[in-house]
């Protein structure tokens, strides 16, 4: 059984729309998060020259020579900067890898917020890293800046309606969010020409993986490759609508919910056309909420048919740097068992 990613215009959130316009986007939003966990947007309010500035600035970059990319690399510990293929393994970030392969073969280039933008705060700079811009890509900065703003008022819009969907209290998430962790990750899908690769099953552009905070929005190029976990298991392909952003939900949210609403497990499959990788691109904004947030599950979400599935509270420090470890470092995460489990029934 195939899925359809269902697609809510939000305009009523952005341009101040009447109460019963704001409630009918609430309920096709909670629909959407209990029934797909996977969302198409429309009515987002980012104009087209900036997706179209994003999309050129990552050409500008990812056209670089490999060695010069790898200049801007940083440590795995640090969110930031540049990431070569097959340095990193998604799946290692659910524990499922049988063994520690850095097998992705994506690239990719991490910006967010830097310690320095909140001001009179005592952030950890581990988290809150300063940017790494490319120098050798001039018009890569100020394109990407301008994005990043963007991205970031259409995750807070979703909060919003997160929080009227949820039956919440206006505002009830500020606490949560108001020195959020965001980051956005450009990724390229493509190989280096005279890369010497088997196109096979087990060539993977990006392994099976929940994201990790409270939102993620996710600008891409039409081009097949992004693939969503059904609800019966199996493996669905999906890509936007001209003009849309997708909006999936993650393990923060989650656990918020006891899965009344669900990270869904997604991953990219190499699109691969007369025997060659199709390049694409996409670039995923992750609003994770504040490092030092309590996360417990809303007492709304528990009774007797629906028990408390997440009992240990856990911070959002506590369970970045674990999914982190995995994808970026190698470890495998071994406390993601609900969502390894999920991989593992996956046909």
């Amino acid at each position: 059984m195939s899925i359809t990613v269902p697609t809510v215009d939000i305009t009523a959130y952005v341009q101040d729309g009447t109460a019963d316009e704001r409630a009918a986007v609430a309920a096709a939003i909670d629909k959407a998060c209990r029934e797909v966990g996977f969302i198409q947007i429309t009515g987002h309010g980012i104009p087209e020259e900036l997706t179209d500035g994003l999309a050129d600035a990552m050409d500008e970059f990812f056209a670089l020579p490999l060695e010069q990319k790898k200049t801007y690399r940083t440590p795995p510990g640090i969110n930031r900067g540049y990431t070569p293929p097959k340095t990193e393994s998604l799946s290692l970030s659910l524990g499922v890898e049988a063994a520690s392969r850095m097998n992705d073969f994506f690239e990719a280039f991490n910006v967010g917020d830097g310690s320095s933008d909140y001001p009179g705060l005592d952030l950890p700079e581990r988290l809150y890293n300063e940017n790494v811009w490319p120098d050798a890509a001039p018009g890569f900065e100020p394109k990407v800046t301008a994005y990043f703003s963007e991205a970031g008022r259409v995750a807070r819009t979703m909060v919003e309606i997160f929080t009227d969907a949820l039956g919440l209290p206006a505002g009830f998430f500020d606490s949560y969010t108001d020195h959020s962790l965001d980051v956005l990750r450009m990724n390229n899908y493509a190989l280096p020409e005279g890369t010497d690769v088997k196109l096979d099953g087990d060539l993977t552009g990006m392994g099976e993986h929940t994201d990790y905070g409270i939102v993620t929005i996710l600008w891409a190029d039409q081009v097949k490759g992004l693939q969503v976990l059904g609800s019966d298991g199996s493996w669905n392909d999906v890509s936007p609508a001209d003009g849309a952003l997708l909006i999936n939900l993650g393990d923060i949210t989650g656990r918020w919910t006891n899965e009344r609403w669900m990270s869904t497990l997604h991953r990219v499959k190499p699109p691969v056309i007369d025997g060659t990788i199709q390049r694409r691109r996409s670039a995923a904004f992750f609003h994770d909420g504040n490092w030092d947030a309590l996360i417990e599950t809303l007492p709304q979400t528990i009774d007797a048919e629906h028990p408390n599935l997440y009992p240990e509270p856990v911070t959002v420090d506590e369970h970045i740097s674990r999914k982190l470890a995995g994808s970026r470092a190698g470890t495998a995460n071994t406390s993601a068992t609900r969502e390894a489990a999920r991989v593992l029934a996956a046909k």
